[in-house]
Parts: structure tokens; sequence; C-alpha cells
């Protein structure tokens, strides 16, 4: 069930409503059977997957707690062993076997026909973060399984996040919800936003970019240049679109979600843009990876940090897909920000300056956009195709194309503009605004929005890119 979709406003409709007309003690259990329901929609056999590692972090959380020191951590290993193992088959046991395939001729290893079940990565990340949180000793273990289940199944941030911490949305399922004109008014918003990122940006650029990677060698450099920039506002737009909705989706409720992006294209530093897209996940490889690696280098010096981001943006290449492609472009971006370390360049000092600032933003979303073409590319080969392309092929934009034309570029251009101009001047104002205030200005907002969406969205039920990760 998309969000982008009419099944969904129905679903949400629905869902909502019961939960308020709902006695407090029952809402759990409406929400845990909604968010079944809602996973189901996609491939209804998987959700045997999630309960299983349901019950195993379940007992796991249970166990690590009660264990003495001495085997806290054998539990621990045990819970991680499973969770990344349902993982590993799922999404990298066929590129494994497709590259052992490669390097050897005497025998050849077996496929697995199956399908990646949607969000494996993100619900596995959830799920693990709250049995690292016990046994840290930051999270007492949760005892109401059917608590549990709803944590690692909450419907709004099921398959593609936020990635919650248990410390910050646990507690909210025992607290009684009372409906708030202002946290539905926000949530509302927030939605609408994220629906006009979605249908009216993203997928109408996606129309460009999956046409330019189906058949790179039919475009000239000039076209690989434009469909490299309108892929970094394409998955910016998918992806935060989806956030908007999901949180506002909680919002409406009373549930607050974190913050997954924050204006991450008026970064001034590469570093910068990891700590403002998706946070979620950004922070998740901070805590669970980096630190603990650099912590275990100290001695190292300046080379710890180097060598933990190094292997931190590897895995989370890994993480965003079975490819080589994803893994060079983890390791691609890890080299920009060990070159900031190594020089020391900070982004509290460019700020000072306008013009630094003007060039730090430019040049940190050309780094994105170069990045993201390994990203999308279906081969390394590939990226290097478009990159090449680029750099050496005609830049000369034909009279008109299939794709290509004067209007579609001058529209797609000037959306753009508007949202990153909206972003940095009014957008959350209006949004985070209570119901009585910036009446007028909400008025605008909603209206505008709501027609442009109407207008000029993309109503094809595209998938959000993040669903397959």
């Amino acid at each position: 069930m998309l969000f982008n979709s009419l099944e969904f406003l129905l679903f949400f409709v629905i869902v909502t409503g019961i939960f308020f007309i709902l006695p407090h003690k029952f809402r759990w259990f409406h929400l845990l059977i909604a968010s079944c329901y809602f996973y189901m929609a996609f491939v209804p056999v998987y959700i045997f997957i999630l309960a299983g590692t349901i019950v195993v972090d379940y007992f796991a959380g249970i166990f690590i707690e009660n264990a003495p020191p001495s085997k806290k951590r054998l539990f621990l290993l045990l819970s991680l062993v499973a969770n990344i193992g349902v993982l590993a088959v799922f999404k990298y046991y066929n590129f494994f076997i497709e590259n052992i395939n490669l390097a050897t001729t005497s025998f050849q290893l077996p496929y697995l026909k199956m399908l990646l079940p949607i969000g494996l990565s993100f619900h596995t990340f959830q799920a693990m973060s709250y049995t690292i949180e016990v046994y840290r000793g930051n999270q007492k273990a949760e005892r109401h399984f059917g608590i549990y289940a709803l944590y690692v199944m909450f419907y709004p941030q099921l398959v593609a996040g936020p990635i919650e911490r248990p410390q910050n949305i646990l507690h909210q399922f025992y607290e009684k919800q009372v409906f708030n004109q202002n946290d539905f008014f926000v949530g509302f918003k927030m939605m609408l936003w994220g629906m006009f990122k979605k249908v009216v940006i993203a997928d109408r650029l996606a129309i460009y970019v999956n046409q330019l990677y189906d058949n790179p060698h039919g475009f000239n450099g000039s076209m690989h240049f434009i469909g490299a920039v309108f892929f970094a506002v394409q998955i910016y737009c998918d992806f935060s679109g989806y956030s908007s909705i999901a949180i506002g989706a909680a919002r409406t409720m009373g549930f607050k979600l974190m913050t997954n992006f924050k204006t991450p294209y008026q970064s001034v530093t590469v570093s910068e843009f990891w700590t403002r897209w998706h946070i979620s996940l950004s922070s998740w490889f901070k805590d669970y990876l980096f630190y603990p690696i650099a912590v275990a280098k100290r001695n190292w010096g300046i080379w710890a940090v180097v060598f933990a981001t190094l292997i931190t943006f590897l895995v989370s290449g890994l993480w965003h897909g079975a490819g080589w492609n994803f893994i060079f472009w983890g390791f691609l971006t890890g080299l920009f920000i060990i070159l900031e370390t190594l020089l020391k360049i900070k982004s509290v000092k460019i700020r000072k300056s306008p013009l630094k600032k003007i060039a730090g933003i430019i040049y940190v979303f050309l780094v994105f956009a170069f990045t993201e073409i390994f990203f999308r590319a279906r081969s390394i080969k590939e990226g290097f195709f478009v990159v090449k392309r680029i750099f050496s092929g005609a830049w000369t934009m034909p009279e008109s194309t299939a794709i290509f034309s004067n209007f579609s570029l001058v529209l797609s251009a000037a959306l753009i503009i508007f949202l990153f101009y909206a972003e940095a001047v009014f957008a959350d104002k209006i949004i985070e605004s209570k119901l009585e205030e910036r009446k007028n200005a909400n008025l605008v907002f909603g209206i505008s929005i709501l027609s442009m969406i109407i207008l000029l969205g993309v109503f094809q039920k595209l998938s959000f890119i993040y669903f397959q990760f």
C-alpha cells in the first residue's frame, strides 16, 4: 500500500478515526492489526519473517536485561546474528553467490528465487537498536509483547523509516493520546507537503531519470548532467516526501517521530550534509558503528576517525543495496568526508563568509549529484560511462527530444526552484505553526500545495525509492 494512493488515503482516514474512538487500552492492538494489514498489502507471506524476528528480539531483550554481566553479550550477539542472518539471506545471498560463481569455474552454487521483503533493512536496524540499547542499559526490556511488536511494526515508519530508537517511541504507545487539533493540523500539513514533494516533483523527475538510465548510451553529456541533477532532487523529494508523510501520519494521532531530514541542500560541507540527510540512519551508523570503531582505534589519532569513516560508509553502501555500485558509492562518499577531515574543513568557518557559504552549498550539491550517479546506475561500469559522457560527451542540446521538451524542462526547473525557496524561507515555519497562528499563510499554503498536487501531480503509483532497501 503506497502512501501516494487512494487506498492509503482511505486506510489513513479509517485507522486514525477508529484510533480516537477506541478506549486507550485497545489502541495498541488496533494499531498493531492496522500495521500488519498495511504490511501485508505488499507481500502477505513476509509478515511471518517479521513475526519471527519480533519473537527473537522480544525474548532477547528480556534475557539480556536479566542475564549476569558475563552472559549479556552472548544474548546480544545471538539477537544480532538472527537479525543480520535474515537480512543476509534475503538481501545479500544471491549477491555473494554471484560473485563466488564468477570467481570459480570448478563449481557453481545455486541461486535462491525469492523477493526481498519490503523495508527489511529498516525494521532490522530498528530491532537491532532495541537490543543494543537494552544491552547498554539505556532502555528497559519491554515486557508487553504487543507493545514491542508495535514498536517494530508501527505502520507510518514500518517500511522506510525513520529508524526509531526505543527511548523515543516505546513510551509513547503507553501514553493516552487525546485528540489535539494542533497536532492533527500540523501532521496533516506535513503529509500534504510530503505528497507534494513525491507526486509533483519526485515522480515528475523520475520520468526523465528512468529513461536516461534505462538507455544511458542514447543520450549526450548535457542530458546526463541534467539527469544527475534531476536524480539528486528526485531522491531527496522521494525520500523526504515519504518521511514527511510518515511523520505527519503519526503526528495526527499524537505520536512524535524523529526528524529524518533537515534541509540537507543548505549544507556547506559534505560532512554537514550527512548530519542533515536520512538522520535516523546516519545517527544509527554513528552510534553503533562509527563511534565503537573510532574508540577501539583511538590510539591511531586522526587515522582512527579516517578508518571508522571509511568502514561506516562502506557498510552504509552495502546496507543500501546488494551491488558493487552501492559499495563504490559508499566508498566515494566516505572519501569526500575523509578529505574534509584531513583538511580540517569546518562548516562553522565557511558560514561566516556569504560567498564561501554559497560556494559550499553548490559544492555539496554537485558532490552529492556526482556520487548518486553510481547509486542510481545499474553497475559501476554504467556509472563510469555516465560520468565519462558528462565530462567528454556532446553538450549541445537537441532542439527537441522525446523526454526533454522545453516546457517540461522549464516546469521541472521552476518546481525545483520553488521547492528550495520554500524550504529555505517559509515551509517549515508554516507547517509547524499552530492552528491559531499564521491563519492566512496556512490557508494560502494549503490551497496552493493542494492545487499543485491536483494539477501537476504524476499519479502513476510510482513506488518510493527506499522501499527497495
